[in-house]
């Protein structure tokens, strides 16, 4: 490479920047978009993530200052979102929206299964040494949440008389499902957290897709006929949904 372009070469942009404020220190990821028009913070509930949008012009040192300056707000964000909770043992996870107290055997033969104590507590069990606990039971809950899926979409599929492609499962943080024009269907995992009417009505609304690819005035009436509990499911959602986002975090 020449000299002349060595000496004027723009060092490479940290990813992140740490902002403290009041004792405490936030990792914040800078994201630069071209049609960004000014510097923004927010913050991704799912990830509890602090993400700083660059405009193409903006530089690393305004950034530190704009984070810096919002130092108050990004911690009280924080603050305010749902305690995270890891998938270990002791803890309480829902599944089809009822409590199961995570416990750990690890002498026991088999991966993870549930059943329930003489005192009526119900129990997700882990076989296998504590450090692959966590990724066990987030196989599993991904794994049951992808049968209650298929089962549901491909009953409402034979009810509309369409056909459904295939069905993936994610951990998506902006949407709960979606369909695509070729019959794919994806959802997050975490429905298996919610209760079972919830689940249900997910299945619903993206398997009507298949037939309006909007939210026309035709597509909600498809979706009642088919799901009498849609505006139960959706009031549940926006009381309760960013919660389902805390588990599984370390």
């Amino acid at each position: 490479m020449p000299l002349r372009a060595l000496l004027f070469r723009r060092s490479p942009e940290p990813q992140v920047i740490e902002v403290a404020f009041d004792q405490a220190i936030y990792p914040v990821r800078l994201r630069r978009h071209r049609q960004a028009r000014r510097y923004t913070l927010r913050i991704q509930a799912a990830t509890r993530e602090v993400v700083l949008t660059l405009p193409p012009r903006g530089s690393v040192r305004e950034a530190r200052a704009f984070a810096q300056k919002h130092g108050g707000w990004i911690a009280a964000r924080l603050g305010r979102l749902p305690e995270a909770i890891p998938l270990a043992h002791g803890r309480i996870v829902p599944i089809r929206g009822l409590d199961h107290r995570i416990v750990h055997r690890r002498g026991a033969r088999g991966t993870v299964w549930t059943e329930i104590d003489p005192g009526g507590t119900r129990l997700v069990c882990v076989a296998g040494e504590a450090p692959h606990l966590g990724r066990r039971i987030a196989d599993h809950l991904k794994r049951e949440a992808k049968r209650d899926l298929e089962t549901a979409c491909r009953r409402y599929a034979r009810e509309l008389g369409v056909s459904v492609k295939r069905i993936s499962i994610r951990d998506q943080s902006s949407r709960w499902g979606s369909c695509s024009s070729t019959g794919v269907l994806s959802f997050s995992w975490r429905l298996i957290l919610a209760p079972a009417f919830v689940l249900d009505y997910l299945a619903a609304h993206e398997v009507a897709h298949l037939v309006e690819m909007n939210h026309s005035r035709r597509f909600w009436r498809i979706l009642l006929r088919m799901c009498p509990d849609t505006h139960r499911a959706k009031v549940w959602l926006d009381a309760h949904g960013a919660e389902l986002h805390r588990y599984g975090a370390p």
